[in-house]
C-alpha cells in the first residue's frame, strides 16, 4: 500500500515553484521525497534508492504535475549501481570537503550529485580541491591486477587516500547496459594490455563473479602486509 502525505495546502502554494534545482528540490521535500537518495539533473529525477527516497508512485504523480518536462528514472539497474558505489564512496568521502569530478563522465556526475545533499561536498572542475575522483571501474581494476602479475611486479596497489572510487566495485557491463537504456554515451575499459585482458575474457566464461573475488583477494593480502610492518 502506497504511503499517505499530506498534500493540504499544496495547490495554493504550486505556482510559486520554479524550474530551478533549488524549487525542485524543495518541491520534492514539500510531498516528502527524500532528496538525499535521489540524482538531479535539468531532465531527469534519477531514484538510487527507492526505499530510503520514499519516492511512490503517488508522489511520482504529484511531481509530475507540477513539474511534466522533468522525467522520473526508476531504472532498478541504477539502483543497483547505486548500491555497489555506496559502499566506496560511505567509507571515502569526507564530510564539507571540495571533490575535483572527471570532465565527461555521466555516470560519475549522477552517482556523487546526490552527496552534495548527504555530506555537504561541493563538486568542483577546477581549482583548489579536498579530494579527487578517480573514475576506475572494476574491470580495469582487475586487469591492472593480472596486469602487474603477469610483468612479475605482483600485486601493485595503487589506491590514493586522496581519491575517492565510484565505479571500484561496479562492472563495465552494468555500466554500460544502464547508460544505453537512458540515451547516454557508454565508456570503454582505460586498461588495453592483452593478456590480461584475454584471461579476464576466460575467467569471466568459467567464473562470472570473479572480479569482486580478485579485488576483495587483493584487498585482504594488502591488509596482511599492512599489518606485517
Amino acid at each position: 500500500m502506497d504511503l499517505m502525505f499530506n498534500i493540504s495546502g499544496l495547490a495554493e502554494t504550486e505556482k510559486d515553484f520554479t524550474t530551478s534545482k533549488r524549487d525542485v528540490l524543495k518541491y520534492l521535500k514539500l510531498i516528502g521525497v527524500d532528496s538525499r537518495f535521489i540524482s538531479y539533473t535539468p531532465e531527469k529525477i534519477y531514484i538510487n534508492n527507492l526505499r530510503f527516497s520514499k519516492f511512490s508512485r503517488k508522489r511520482e504523480a504529484t511531481f509530475t504535475k507540477q513539474y511534466p518536462e522533468i522525467k522520473v528514472v526508476r531504472n532498478k539497474l541504477f539502483q543497483k549501481i547505486c548500491a555497489k558505489s555506496s559502499k566506496h564512496l560511505a567509507l571515502e568521502i569526507k564530510p564539507n570537503s571540495r571533490i575535483l569530478m572527471p570532465e565527461d563522465n555521466f555516470m560519475i556526475e549522477i552517482l556523487l550529485e546526490p552527496y552534495i545533499r548527504k555530506y555537504g561536498v561541493e563538486l568542483v572542475y577546477d581549482g583548489e580541491y579536498d579530494m579527487k575522483v578517480n573514475p576506475i571501474i572494476l574491470d580495469d581494476e582487475v586487469n591492472n591486477i593480472f596486469e602487474s602479475i603477469f610483468e612479475g611486479d605482483g600485486l601493485n596497489f595503487r589506491r590514493d587516500d586522496n581519491e575517492i572510487y565510484p565505479l571500484a566495485n561496479v562492472s563495465l557491463d552494468w555500466i554500460n547496459s544502464f547508460l544505453e537504456m537512458d540515451g547516454q554515451k557508454g565508456l570503454d575499459c582505460e586498461n588495453k594490455n592483452e593478456l590480461a585482458n584475454s584471461f579476464s575474457e576466460f575467467l569471466e566464461d568459467v567464473a562470472p563473479q570473479y572480479k569482486e573475488n580478485v579485488v576483495k583477494a587483493s584487498e585482504y593480502i594488502e591488509k596482511k602486509l599492512e599489518a606485517e610492518k
